[in-house]
């Protein structure tokens, strides 16, 4: 694709977002034609729009009315809990980082893959192939075992039902093998990795435990495999994880 065609906004995402917009707290319920009125479409391509929204739950009918579907919130909560996630977990991940001097990830599941949430990159660290909204399969990363250790067992036997690609060097492709690492990892509440999601990279992780017991996210620090003495910076990630899992359940009741 060329730079100009980048340029070029896409039409049918420009529809559906007017489509959309067409409603707020004082349009909560609209009919076909006042959505075309206020969207600026024409009525036939607005009822097309509609017609497609309605199938994938982004709007539901009420008789002639329509309003904003259950997909909508489901995204809208979904976005507001990583917002919360980051905004507590950022400070920590600022003192982890300045605490050992190198690059912190926070990550959370998604299906069988861990995707990276926020990076914070020390300038004393070398340069990890990571970015924000990344993927690796969870199998492969301490990040993704700490997750899975901490998941409900579905996710993991989903997982297992398929062959473990190997990603990295040391990736672990035997589900028996994976099965024993995480029973380890949750008895200690840390994940190792030395280069089972790339070569040469070292990392170690703990889950960021939710009220309901099982893994919201999990948070890591990385360097290279050799160079950094893991075991001796495992306790500091672990503290951190420890201390926004407190953070996001919230204080405890107090009893009367």
């Amino acid at each position: 694709m060329c730079a100009a065609e980048r340029n070029v906004p896409d039409v049918a995402v420009a529809r559906v977002a007017a489509v959309l917009g067409a409603f707020d707290p004082q349009h909560a319920e609209l009919r076909v034609s006042e959505i075309a009125r206020r969207a600026g479409l024409p009525k036939s391509t607005t009822s097309r729009l509609v017609r497609d929204l309605v199938v994938h739950r982004f709007l539901e009918r009420d008789g002639p009315a329509l309003h904003l579907g259950a997909r909508l919130f489901e995204f809208g909560e979904l976005a507001s809990r990583y917002r919360n996630l980051r905004s507590v977990t950022l400070p920590h991940m600022a003192d982890l980082r300045e605490a050992t001097r190198q690059t912190v990830h926070l990550a959370v599941l998604d299906g069988t893959e861990v995707v990276y949430v926020e990076i914070l990159r020390s300038k004393d660290a070398p340069r990890m192939p990571s970015r924000v909204g990344g993927r690796l399969p969870a199998h492969a990363s301490a990040l993704g075992k700490a997750l899975l250790a901490f998941s409900e067992e579905s996710t993991v036997e989903d997982l297992c039902a398929w062959p473990l690609r190997r990603v990295g060097p040391r990736s672990i492709t035997a589900p028996g093998l994976l099965r024993q690492e995480l029973k380890r990892i949750r008895e200690a509440g840390l994940a190792y990795e030395s280069e089972e999601s790339s070569p040469g990279t070292g990392c170690v992780a703990s889950p960021i435990i939710g009220a309901d017991g099982m893994a919201a996210a999990a948070l890591s620090i990385s360097g290279w495999s050799g160079k950094l003495n893991l075991r001796r910076m495992a306790p500091a990630v672990r503290t951190a994880a420890l201390a926004i899992s407190r953070e996001l359940r919230g204080p405890t009741p107090v009893e009367k």
